[in-house]
């Protein structure tokens, strides 16, 4: 057996295996990368009745200050300290808690830098732009958004998650950074497709075999939580961790038929807090409170608010945290980081402006806007299936200063086909290629200097970047003309190019001189009627 092959039966068999956090056994001395996740672990003999209902905390010290993080018990014996550190440097760490094993353990801990390329820390916000998405390491973070709810149940019961990883990978290739996703959910109330009979692997819904405390959905036990089921959201979390990819975290979901305990009861709160221990040290985490969340009758406003100060007060990482409910939001702006939107209507670009004018200091994040991409299956047909006009609906909620969330039937909730390419070919395939597109783009006229400038519209939707004398003008493939409009009376237009750019093929025009003389009522922009294209004016100079 040559060394080659030998190599490359090393590579398969590392790119198998599921990431984890570093684990550390009672470490006295711990030494981490920024940004990387480690597992502290204690084993404790003393038994407890309701150790998920122990406190823990360890209190984190260096030079700028102290950080105070709660342990989370592990199943049997173990209990965890979960961490990661944005800051490089030296640090100390001592455990404080009423359980005797566990109090006084203490270590010492050493950050190095980040040598991972594509790594930039958790998701902040801005005191200079506060309504756009940062990186921890000041990169502006372009959030584009996947639905898929029921990611908890690929793999489930495995060791390895090589489904979860396929569809992670096919996401993470298309430049689909953030999931927006449920801890757990049990199933649809609306009908089903009777096509997903003769593909069962297909449907995870009504799954009894999972659910996150003791018993099943049907027949709950809230006087424990299932540690097993939390272990595999581990592997899921760090997968999406390792592949750079944020996990928008819905805690709660009011219609997808779970059996939640009692608002505020004992178990209520042992799972809430739960969550937000467990996974609070991933950078890639963003925190949502429930999933249109006062939409039904399960909760109330002074519930959510609640939720919400939960949230800041177990989370000691300060992740950002939002609420699935634009009505919420509208009315608890001062309790959210960016504000959620679920908006279907035929004006959803004069929608999204009019909330990025009533919010100017908050993101503006539209999760659910009607475009459901078709699939094999009908799912959930909702406003609009059609790839090219979920497509624009995407563009609408960019071009009004927005961020957006792409929703495929196939994988965003019940139905999850984690495979889509290696299904039949008859099967409609998701159009990620359209979205990698628009990140690519946006990679190269980036998102965070760019301001709507309605004025400026021209029978199409504009984004200007006055700083660097760029304007973009999203216009629908049935316009017949698009012209520099407004843009005349403010700038100096007199050497401007143009180019032109193809939402569907990725595709860029040439660039050429913009002649208004020549460009004007006759227009010859490229792709007319055949697709969606955004124009590209350079070279304007304030008068």
């Amino acid at each position: 057996m040559n060394k080659a092959f030998l190599l490359g039966l090393l590579l398969i068999a590392s790119l198998a295996l599921t990431a984890q956090p570093k684990v550390w056994k009672s470490p006295r001395s711990v030494t981490s990368a920024q940004w990387e996740v480690n597992d502290l672990t204690y084993t404790v003999k003393q038994k407890f009745d309701k150790p998920f209902l122990q406190e823990a905390f360890a209190i984190v010290k260096d030079e700028v200050g102290e950080q105070r993080i709660p342990l989370f018990y592990n199943g049997g014996d173990q209990w965890v300290f979960r961490y990661s550190s944005a800051t490089i440097g030296k640090k100390t760490f001592v455990v404080e808690s009423d359980i005797k094993e566990l109090n006084g353990k203490k270590g010492k801990i050493t950050i190095t830098k980040n040598a991972k390329t594509d790594r930039h820390g958790g998701i902040v916000l801005k005191d200079k732009d506060p309504n756009h998405f940062y990186y921890e390491d000041g990169k502006h973070y372009f959030n584009l958004a996947f639905e898929c709810d029921w990611l908890f149940a690929l793999d489930y019961g495995q060791q390895e998650i090589p489904k979860t990883k396929h569809l992670l990978s096919l996401l993470n290739k298309h430049k689909l950074n953030q999931i927006v996703m449920n801890v757990y959910s049990y199933d649809v109330k609306w009908p089903k497709d009777p096509k997903l009979a003769d593909h069962p692997e297909h449907e995870y819904g009504e799954r009894e075999d999972i659910f996150p405390f003791l018993g099943s959905n049907s027949d709950p036990d809230f006087s424990s939580l299932n540690v097993d089921f939390f272990k595999h959201f581990d592997k899921v979390i760090a997968e999406m961790h390792d592949q750079e990819i944020v996990s928008h975290l819905m805690i709660y979901v009011w219609n997808k038929e779970v059996n939640w305990p009692d608002m505020e009861s004992e178990a209520d709160n042992m799972y809430y807090d739960y969550v937000v221990k467990r996974y609070q040290a991933y950078p890639n985490i963003i925190w949502d409170v429930s999933k249109e969340a006062l939409h039904y009758t399960r909760a109330t406003k002074e519930y959510i608010l609640e939720r919400v100060e939960r949230t800041r007060k177990v989370d000691s990482y300060n992740r950002l945290v939002s609420v699935h409910d634009y009505g919420f939001c509208r009315n608890n702006a001062d309790k959210v980081d960016f504000i959620s939107m679920q908006n279907w209507k035929h004006t959803l670009y004069q929608t999204m402006l009019t909330a990025a004018k009533d919010f100017p200091n908050k993101p503006i994040f539209n999760i659910e806007h009607g475009g459901y991409e078709e699939s094999p299956y009908v799912v959930f047909p909702g406003a609009y299936v059609n790839a090219e006009t979920c497509l624009r609906r995407n563009y609408m909620c960019l071009f009004a200063g927005g961020y957006t969330t792409y929703y495929w039937q196939g994988a965003s909730w019940n139905v999850l086909i984690h495979n889509p390419f290696e299904q039949p070919t008859d099967f409609p395939k998701p159009k990620f290629e359209y979205f990698t597109h628009m990140a690519t783009f946006f990679d190269q006229f980036d998102f965070s200097k760019f301001k709507p400038w309605e004025q400026a519209n021209s029978a199409g939707y504009n984004l200007t970047n006055e700083e660097d004398g760029i304007m973009l003008t999203y216009t629908p493939k049935e316009n017949q003309w698009v012209g520099l409009g407004a843009a005349k009376k403010k700038f100096d237009t007199s050497n401007v190019t143009r180019q032109w750019f193809n939402t569907q093929t990725g595709e860029f025009s040439k660039e050429e001189p913009y002649d208004t003389k020549k460009h004007g009522f006759w227009d010859d922009r490229p792709w007319k009627y055949e697709a969606d294209a955004i124009m590209i004016v350079r070279g304007l100079k304030k008068k």
